[in-house]
């Protein structure tokens, strides 16, 4: 897929790896509906950004926790844009708890927001997709493949991403892509101590932590370069997982 000219939306778009999708694929030539709940001021700012760039860039509101809200994404994207070639589900939520902790609240907050939206948003995108041929990339996490104690239902949600883009891709062939990026440690949580990051990098197996534009790179790659692809998670965790 040639992407100037195209049109794409990105979900969680005011901040952190969403944001930095957002600008990355404008660059490329994209114009952009810049999806945000919380975070209105990264999401001006993300638009400010890809307009400076010379590319359109729109706003779109919607708690995804809702899924009727989900499902009605794509189509004001579409009506903003003008049509769509390109969902990138990114929104996401990461909370740290022991297994003790969880309860049915916090468990939900998190698989509705990293899981059960990403369906529902692609649900509501398939018709504009599938007259495209376009394409669609989901955010998964390392998280998918390794227990973390501490991250259960952001574990689970984020395992069931790798399958729903499997599933996705069996249902949405031959006329849409899916795929997902896995990434590892390239933006940690804000909390984390310099201890922290330190003890991440020396078990990195490429001794570095990574940055938001390694996502970029292979997101774009899954669009640009990955016609031949579906139904495929790309681990971008500096060999994490192979330590």
């Amino acid at each position: 897929m040639e992407l100037a000219g195209r049109r794409a939306l990105v979900t969680g778009a005011g901040r952190r790896v969403g944001q930095a999708i957002a600008v990355g694929l404008a660059r490329a030539g994209c114009d952009v509906a810049i999806h945000y709940h919380g975070s209105r001021a990264g999401a001006d700012a993300t638009v400010r950004e890809i307009r400076a760039s010379g590319r359109r860039a729109d706003l779109v509101a919607a708690d995804l926790r809702d899924a009727a809200a989900a499902r009605r994404l794509a189509d004001e994207a579409a009506a903003s844009l003008g049509g769509l070639d390109v969902l990138i589900n990114s929104a996401a939520v990461m909370v740290e708890q022991s297994v003790e902790d969880v309860t049915p609240e916090t468990w939900d907050a998190t698989l509705d927001l990293n899981l059960r939206a990403y369906f529902f948003v692609a649900q509501g995108a398939i018709p504009h997709l599938r007259r495209a041929r376009g394409k669609i990339v989901n955010l998964a996490d390392e998280a998918a493949f390794e227990p973390w104690p501490r991250y259960v239902p952001h574990c689970v949600s984020k395992a069931g991403v790798v399958m729903l883009t499997q599933v996705l891709a069996r249902a949405l062939a031959p006329d849409v892509t899916v795929n997902a990026v896995a990434p590892g440690a390239v933006l940690l949580p804000e909390a984390w101590d310099d201890a922290t990051r330190e003890r991440f990098v020396r078990t990195t197996p490429l001794q570095r932590l990574g940055s938001p534009d390694d996502v970029v790179r292979a997101v774009r790659y899954l669009l640009e370069g990955g016609d031949y692809v579906t139904g495929t998670t790309l681990v971008v965790d500096g060999g994490r997982l192979i330590r």
